[in-house]
């Protein structure tokens, strides 16, 4: 008897029909990891100051997702971008925490909150102005509940680069971060919160002068298991892990969650980055160290390509997956890894997209975050009667706003 090939696939459909096997079980060449249940939240960063915390909130509800990293950077801040503030950190008290939690309960939505600057390096004065903002973002990450609530407050390390000039300066930053970071970590732990650091090496920090450009000191896999090790007591200190900052330092991602202390992974941004490794800045300079400044004049006459600013000296582009064509990550194979290694956590999207958030147009920007959370969801989310979608019965109610005591400075703490 011959056995043709449509044969095979109404039989096979007829007993994924009967819940004996799946379409994807039947269909795909191997056998894949089931998705999760992971909330998609957004990083609030693509959203103007002048946006209130509800209108946040209303804006992710509209994207699909269950919940917001909010961005509470300071309002005197020295960073030229990135510097959104959703909470009002200077004032915030436990009837505010109350308020919040309130209306995250009743739109479904869960937070955390961050900020994003440089705590070891820069100007002195400016450290301490920025290790004492990321004290008040610790204590309201406690006010919201900490860690009973998944409440964690996101943070850079820094570099300092006068430190990096000398023999062993990599060494030296490592002993700055512990100095630093300690009291930080422990203030946390005794207050009930976890802070994640992000390994974005933060290249255009430094200007086009120089001939390095490595600003944040978790950048690396190396960098963090090293600070994990360096510490008294590592207990507070978890990761926020974005792919998008290996992927144009030639690094697989994959390989990357498969090598880390998994333990400490408690969030994943969702950015993607397209590289450009044959253009002519990538020809002329190579891929290994950033496009060096010459004098603008002699770099025409020999015909030699510049970068245009502090951020265009690695030959790539940030952008959301899904949206406006590929970028240069595997995000299959990145989210099956992390669904297969038993990742349970919140997905961020973090909105830099030269399409979307950095267009200037909001209709752009939640274009970007809603074909991220479509292009994200067949991996993390089960399959249910109205396609992929987050299983909401599985949230629980966040607990009640907490006392977390007076605001601390690092004097306080020493």
């Amino acid at each position: 008897m011959s056995f043709s090939r449509l044969d095979f696939f109404k039989g096979a459909a007829a007993l994924a029909a009967t819940g004996a096997l799946s379409g994807r079980d039947v269909f795909a060449r191997d056998i894949k990891p089931k998705p999760g249940n992971n909330p998609i939240w957004l990083m609030t960063s693509a959203f103007s100051s002048d946006r209130t915390f509800a209108d946040v909130i209303k804006r992710a509800q509209d994207a699909g997702a269950q919940g917001l990293e909010v961005c509470v950077f300071r309002r005197d801040t020295d960073r030229a971008d990135h510097i959104a503030t959703h909470l009002d950190y200077d004032n915030f008290t436990l009837d505010d925490a109350k308020k919040v939690i309130d209306l995250c309960n009743e739109t479904g939505m869960r937070i955390s909150v961050g900020a994003y600057d440089n705590l070891i390096g820069g100007d002195p004065a400016n450290q301490i102005k920025n290790q004492n903002h990321i004290l008040k973002l610790i204590r309201i990450a406690a006010m919201l509940g900490g860690n009973a609530n998944d409440v964690v407050c996101g943070s850079f390390v820094g570099y300092d680069v006068s430190l990096s000039n000398d023999e062993n300066g990599f060494e030296k930053n490592l002993e700055k971060f512990k100095k630093v970071f300690q009291p930080i970590l422990d203030y946390a732990k005794s207050i009930g919160v976890t802070v994640c650091v992000e390994n974005c090496p933060m290249e255009g920090w430094r200007p086009l002068s120089s001939t390095d450009c490595y600003c944040n000191l978790p950048g690396c896999l190396a960098a963090r298991k090293l600070m994990y090790a360096i510490l008294d007591d590592d207990s507070a200190l978890q990761e926020t892990y974005d792919p998008s900052h290996d992927i144009w330092q030639h690094i697989d991602p994959t390989e990357v969650i498969k090598a880390m202390d998994f333990k400490k992974l408690r969030r994943v941004h969702i950015k993607g980055t397209r590289n450009f490794p044959s253009d002519a800045e990538a020809v002329h300079w190579g891929r290994l160290f950033p496009i060096q400044n010459v004098d603008r004049a002699l770099a025409k006459k020999a015909g030699v390509p510049l970068a245009a600013n502090e951020w265009d000296r690695l030959n790539y582009e940030p952008r959301l997956p899904g949206f406006g064509g590929s970028d240069s990550c595997d995000w299959t194979k990145f989210l099956e890894t992390l669904m297969a290694k038993g990742y349970k956590n919140p997905f961020v999207i973090e909105n830099e997209g030269c399409n979307s958030s950095h267009t200037g147009n909001m209709g752009a920007t939640m274009q970007g975050f809603k074909a991220t959370i479509l292009n994200t969801a067949p991996v993390v989310w089960p399959l249910g009667p109205n396609g992929y979608e987050y299983d909401k019965s599985a949230q629980k109610p966040l607990r009640a706003a907490r006392d977390a005591g007076p605001v601390v400075t690092m004097k306080d703490i020493a």
